[in-house]
């Protein structure tokens, strides 16, 4: 492939993504048209399919994020906000999908913290996690946030069964270290670090943990921000 092409590709990629997600959008309506039918009793199939359009969805805005941002076109829209609107928006993010799910989602934060993010990119990157963890949890999820050392911190915790060794063992600001080929590559965790490498304050950088130290006995996922 000639060099101009090959150039030409990331461009043509993102402008096929965008279309997608388009179409997405519009599929994304007719379910929720189709779900205002159902009898309630009769939704669980339908909700399955609206969470699967979201996780589509969510891959597919990533995936414009990491062009924006290998293209250097990538900025925040920095804010104070209450962190506490930050985890109710990505809990109402997925308040249908909770429906035909039996996973209990938790909260646990005080009223008065603030944080300063970009509001949209923390929620949708919370949104990710959280959209995650219900899909692997038993029976509970915890969303927390709260102050440490100079960081809000935003955790999601579970009851499943844990990360695996090869996402443990990740660098997650490093693409090179996921594992592209085998499934379960760390996409999501991967562009969440990313969003909270861009935060920065007083020489901080944010930055994101993983573990399997749930205070419930699974996997836990934290974002910090400076």
């Amino acid at each position: 492939m000639e060099q101009g092409s090959q150039s030409l590709f990331p461009t043509i990629l993102a402008s096929t993504v965008h279309d997608i997600k388009n179409s997405l959008g519009s599929l994304q309506g007719l379910i929720h048209q189709l779900a205002l039918k159902q009898p309630e009793g009769q939704l669980n199939d339908i909700l399955q399919l609206e969470f699967e359009a979201n996780r589509i969805n969510h891959s597919l805005m990533q995936l414009l994020v990491m062009y924006k941002i290998d293209s250097q076109k990538f900025s925040l829209n920095i804010d104070e906000y209450v962190a506490m609107d930050v985890i109710l928006e990505a809990k109402a993010q997925q308040a249908r999908i909770m429906q035909a799910s039996p996973v209990e989602v938790s909260l646990e934060c005080t009223e008065d913290l603030l944080c300063y993010c970009d509001y949209q990119y923390v929620v949708n990157a919370l949104g990710t996690i959280l959209n995650n963890a219900q899909r692997y949890a038993r029976q509970s999820v915890l969303v927390s946030a709260s102050e440490q050392a100079g960081y809000i911190q935003f955790c999601i915790e579970d009851d499943g069964q844990g990360y695996p060794e090869h996402l443990l063992n990740a660098d997650l600001g490093d693409p090179v270290e996921l594992d592209w080929v085998k499934g379960n590559t760390g996409l999501g965790l991967y562009f969440v670090a990313a969003i909270a490498g861009f935060h920065k304050n007083q020489g901080k950088s944010g930055y994101v943990k993983i573990d399997n130290l749930s205070r419930m006995g699974g996997a836990r996922f934290c974002l910090f921000l400076p």
